[in-house]
């Protein structure tokens, strides 16, 4: 029994120290602020306007048209035949469709290329952690916004933000 009781303290003590160890090889990375900084990051941005900007302008001139109408319609329409206001009130409703279909597709298809292109970046910065973490032998690369404390972990950032740069 004493034997058993004994093996179970060295084990645990080896345990902890293995623990003690561990704990050393772990290193923290703000990934926001990385994201935040890169250069790339406003070359995107402005690469997806100019790749959208013929179909936010169409929209807008659509949505002017429409209001120009709708306004029309408003301040003449107890002036007008039963048949006209009648006519241009089914246009109106086609037009708001359309524009609400195209407005839609355009914003699903904004967040879509946005949301591609941020994983891109994304990946560039998991790519330059996982080689900052293997040249500097970290077992552990956590987000530091995920941490609510760590006192021995070191913080890889700017090493990260030097890699992807």
């Amino acid at each position: 029994m004493k034997k058993l009781l004994c093996a179970a303290g060295l084990g645990i003590a080896l345990a902890a120290s293995a623990g003690a160890q561990a704990a050393d090889k772990i290193a923290v990375v703000n990934v926001s602020s990385i994201f935040q900084q890169l250069p790339q990051r406003a070359t995107v941005a402005k690469q997806l306007e100019t790749e959208f900007k013929s179909r936010a302008t169409e929209l807008q001139g659509m949505e002017r048209d429409l209001q120009t109408k709708m306004q029309k319609l408003q301040r003449d329409g107890s002036t007008m035949k039963a048949s006209e206001r009648s006519r241009m009130e089914k246009q109106v409703m086609a037009e708001r469709e359309t524009f609400s279909s195209k407005a839609q597709a355009f914003e699903q298809d904004n967040r879509r290329r946005q949301m591609e292109e941020r994983n891109k970046l994304l990946s560039r910065i998991q790519d330059a952690v996982q080689k900052v973490a293997d040249s500097e032998g970290y077992d552990v690369v956590v987000d530091s916004n995920a941490v609510a404390y760590s006192a021995k972990s070191k913080d890889i950032t700017a090493d990260v933000l030097k890699q992807v740069k």
